[in-house]
């Protein structure tokens, strides 16, 4: 079968990607692996740094926003080897002794460092910290943890709208029972990292249930952790002590992602993706995707270092519209941006609802996947809080953009080989926040 022409076209300021499949299609096929999992990857590093000890991390991502995280743990005194391989060591410097850095902390385009570690900067007694970021995250609200924060005592300064740069002089703080308005595993997780140098017991309730890698991860490292599935609560006491551990960091459902939909979507696929992290609070994208019809197999389920992990056999089925809303929202909420282009294929209409929080993102990914699945031809309805896609109509190559955002960028390119003729897609290496090897993936798994 003929081969699709995939070239990444470097510049002096943003790369594009072009891809035209040949007019009689491309299969895909292949066993492949995806990076290691983000979220799991910045919270190995920053419990490995304030822990006492050596935490070995295997299979940590080495994209930019894990490597944000690590320089900033750097800046405040854990020792952490070089992230040139997946295998990283850290020695920690124990709870509550990060040190005041000599320069403001860079978070780089990372929601999640930027979330998390004003926790852990809000119990820092007497010491003071600065944190900013690129453009997308000093436009990105902060308020959702910092009035928390505020209200167990923790003395912080914001541009208008909550919005960074942040400064902060960490304080001993009081515990609290916070009934937090969204669904959001940054939100707890922030809370909860601040109540572990917290006297008494702090609680998180959701309204329903966010990625609880944060719950497992702390328990493992020592830290005195319960949680209440039936409230959606989970409280830590503060005052445990934290001691390094192996973390074993299993491959990304939300990269897995793009090979699920593009196994599913393009005709004659067949693919396996190794070593995938399966937590229960990251597989709606497997619920999802099993309403609409795919056909998708998980094989050798194991459990590696407390999470639950799996192959992931997709192969191409035909699929129909269905409806994303509700409590599987927050946990397939990366995976939006992808599941849009597998409903330009379904037969039907799939509405997509209760998403608002992707206005916030890396880019405001509910008006730009209307915007460039409906250059490429899609019917596209953008809704206030999600969109709808009418499928069926065939996909047209065109100049699309990514706005920076990771995850667009990767759809799309999905979305290109379904399509008639070449796609542009401008700012592409925005793929490396997450997937550093993407393209080169697409195009091992394009050639078979």
């Amino acid at each position: 079968m003929p081969t699709a022409t995939i070239l990444l076209n470097p510049t002096e300021t943003h790369h594009s990607l072009t891809i035209a499949p040949p007019a009689s299609g491309v299969a895909l096929q292949g066993r492949i692996r995806v990076p290691g999992d983000k979220s799991i990857s910045h919270r190995a590093l920053m419990l490995g740094s304030i822990a006492q000890g050596e935490t070995e991390i295997q299979g940590l991502l080495l994209g930019e926003d894990p490597r944000s995280t690590a320089e900033c743990f750097q800046a405040m005194g854990a020792t952490i080897s070089a992230l040139n391989t997946d295998r990283v060591t850290v020695q920690g410097i124990g709870l509550g002794n990060l040190q005041e850095p000599v320069d403001v902390l860079n978070t780089g385009n990372s929601g999640t460092t930027t979330r998390l570690m004003l926790g852990l900067l809000a119990s820092q007694p007497d010491r003071f910290f600065t944190v900013t970021g690129d453009a997308s995250i000093r436009s990105r609200p902060m308020k959702r943890v910092i009035q928390p924060l505020q209200q167990m005592g923790a003395q912080i300064w914001h541009r208008a709208g909550g919005l960074a740069p942040i400064a902060v002089r960490g304080q001993r703080l009081q515990p609290i029972h916070y009934h937090s308005p969204i669904a959001s595993a940054q939100v707890k997780s922030c809370i909860l990292l601040a109540g572990l140098l917290t006297e008494g017991q702090t609680t998180v309730t959701e309204p329903s249930l966010s990625r609880d890698h944060s719950e497992r991860m702390l328990r493992a490292f020592g830290a005195e952790i319960t949680v209440d599935p039936e409230t959606h609560s989970a409280t830590v006491t503060g005052g445990a002590t934290l001691r390094g551990q192996t973390v074993i960091v299993p491959g990304d459902i939300s990269s897995a992602a793009f090979w699920l939909v593009a196994g599913a979507i393009v005709p004659g696929s067949d693919l396996v993706i190794e070593n995938v992290g399966v937590n229960p609070t990251r597989t709606g994208i497997l619920e999802a995707l099993a309403a609409m019809g795919a056909e998708i197999t998980l094989e050798n389920q194991r459990d590696a270092a407390g999470e639950p992990v799996a192959d992931l056999h997709v192969r191409h089925s035909a699929l129909q519209a269905c409806t994303i809303a509700g409590d599987l929202v927050p946990r397939l909420i990366d995976e939006i941006p992808i599941l849009a282009v597998a409903a330009t294929v379904a037969a039907g209409t799939t509405v997509i609802k209760d998403a608002a929080e992707l206005r916030v993102k890396e880019s405001d990914r509910l008006a730009v996947m209307a915007t460039q699945l409906t250059q490429m031809g899609a019917k596209v309805t953008e809704l206030p809080d999600g969109l709808e896609i009418t499928g069926g109509t065939p996909l047209t190559g065109t100049a699309v953009d990514s706005f920076t955002d990771h995850r667009i960028a990767m759809s799309l390119a999905i979305a290109a080989l379904m399509a008639q003729g070449t796609t542009t897609i401008q700012r592409a290496e925005a793929a490396a926040i997450s997937y550093p090897d993407f393209v080169g993936t697409l195009q091992e798994i394009c050639r078979s």
